[in-house]
Order: structure tokens, then C-alpha cells, then sequence
């Protein structure tokens, strides 16, 4: 056989990963800011051997504060990868601020964004009368008594497909059609957390439900306003973003 018609095997790897988002200016490379991508692609250039990083693909691009518990990344590459040794370094590099559950060669076709078919979210709010400094980086500090029942009953207008443009951030003329899949507000002790789960997000969508949600809770908004809050497809209809530090990518399907 003509070598030069020898086929070349790519390889494709697929990282699974949680960060503190404290710290960072979002997921997204970013050219004067320091930010998640920016760091692990760094790391990788370094474990690899590479004067230039290869090209990453991540399931969720997380806002500046955001945190991810189940964060997916891929990249290919024509070069063996030696799993172990890269599971190794980049928990020694990078931690403690990212740990890195898995490395792994998966399938040719894997993509960590376009593969996926789910993201989780969750979202805690503190909801006591004072502050607790051992949780302020995680969690939404909020005094006042929250109905949660309410709150469920505001986000079940949310379930399915819908135009969601009154609860995202504009992006350049993209959809802002998405299918909800799941959405319950729950307690676990002194926190009132959301768990939230589409096939995806558009910019600052979950923040923005958990901004209405408090309204709702608190008894400022009636849960049954929601399908015109979706209805007029109008930020200003809606009650803008809560904090980022409340928020965690938890956990995303393939």
C-alpha cells in the first residue's frame, strides 16, 4: 500500500470535570481575563507536549462565578494520549479549584457539545435571617421566607417548549426556543434549591428563573403571571438575573 494513503487515526478525549467558578471570568477563553478554558487548555499544552493547546469542545459555557460539578470537555487529537499520566497532571496543575473525575478515549464522533442531549443545573439559595460566610461563595443569601409551593407552581408554566426570550440574555439574533424537561424547587435543610434540566440554555436563563422564582416566593409576583411573563418575549417583563455564585452545571447527559 502507498503509505501516503495510510489512514490516519484520530483520537478523541473526553475529560469529566468540576470547578470552583469563584475565581474565573466564566468557561470562555478570554484574552486579558482569566477563565477556565484559558487554564485547562494551558495545562494541556504543557501535559502534551504542545507548543499550541488542542482545540477543546466544552458541553456548557459557564457565566464568571458559575460553578460546574459534571462538566464535559473533549478535544482530538492525532497523537496517543496517555490517559493516566493527563488525569494526574491536571488534577496536580490545576487543582484544587478544578478536579478532574475522568479522562478518557471515547468514540470518534464524540463531541461534548454536540453530543450531549441534556445539561442539569442546580441552583441553592441561603435561606436564613443572616449571612454564612463558610457558604457566601455557593450559595444565594436571601433573608426573607420563600413559598416554596409557590415557586413550584410559577415554574411548572415552564415545563416544555417555549419561546424564552423574556428569561435570556440577547445573543446576535439566536433562538431563544428551548424545551424545559424538569423543574422543582426543593429544600435541604436551610437551602431552597432548584434543580433544572433542559437539552440547553440560553444566556443567563436559569438565573433569570430563579429571579422571578424569588419574587414568586417571597409573594411579590402570583406563579400564575408566568405564561404572560413567557407570552411577551420581553426581558423587561421579567425580574432580572439572580447572582451567579448560587449556580452549578451539575450534571450533563450523553
Amino acid at each position: 500500500m502507498d503509505p501516503r494513503r495510510r489512514r490516519v487515526r484520530i483520537g478523541v478525549y473526553r475529560l469529566d470535570l468540576g470547578y470552583d467558578g469563584s475565581l474565573f471570568s466564566g468557561y470562555a477563553r478570554q484574552v486579558k481575563a482569566r477563565t477556565v478554558q484559558g487554564e485547562l487548555e494551558r495545562a494541556l499544552a504543557t501535559v502534551l507536549s504542545r507548543r499550541e493547546p488542542p482545540a477543546t469542545s466544552v458541553a456548557g459555557r459557564t457565566d464568571a462565578g458559575v460553578h460546574a460539578r459534571g462538566q464535559v470537555v473533549s478535544f482530538a487529537t492525532l497523537e496517543p494520549v496517555n490517559t493516566d499520566r493527563v488525569y494526574k497532571s491536571l488534577n496536580t496543575m490545576l487543582g484544587p479549584e478544578m478536579v478532574f473525575h475522568s479522562v478518557a478515549e471515547v468514540g470518534g464522533d464524540f463531541d461534548a457539545r454536540l453530543s450531549a442531549i441534556w445539561r442539569s443545573y442546580r441552583y441553592r439559595i441561603l435561606n436564613q435571617p443572616r449571612h454564612d460566610p463558610f457558604r457566601n461563595a455557593f450559595t444565594y443569601w436571601f433573608a426573607e421566607p420563600l413559598d416554596t409551593d409557590a415557586m413550584n407552581r410559577g415554574i411548572s408554566h415552564l415545563i416544555g417548549p417555549h419561546d424564552y426570550a423574556s428569561l435570556c440574555r440577547a445573543r446576535g439574533g439566536k433562538t431563544t426556543d428551548r424545551e424545559i424537561y424538569a423543574a422543582e424547587w426543593g429544600t435541604d435543610g436551610d437551602e431552597t434549591v432548584l434543580s433544572i434540566t433542559a437539552r440547553a440554555f440560553c444566556h443567563q436563563m436559569v438565573r433569570s428563573i430563579v429571579a422571578m422564582s424569588v419574587d414568586i416566593g417571597r409573594g411579590r409576583l402570583d406563579p400564575d403571571s408566568v405564561p404572560a411573563i413567557i407570552e411577551a418575549k420581553d426581558r423587561n417583563a421579567a425580574s432580572g438575573t439572580a447572582p451567579p455564585h448560587g449556580l452549578v452545571l451539575w450534571e450533563v447527559g450523553y
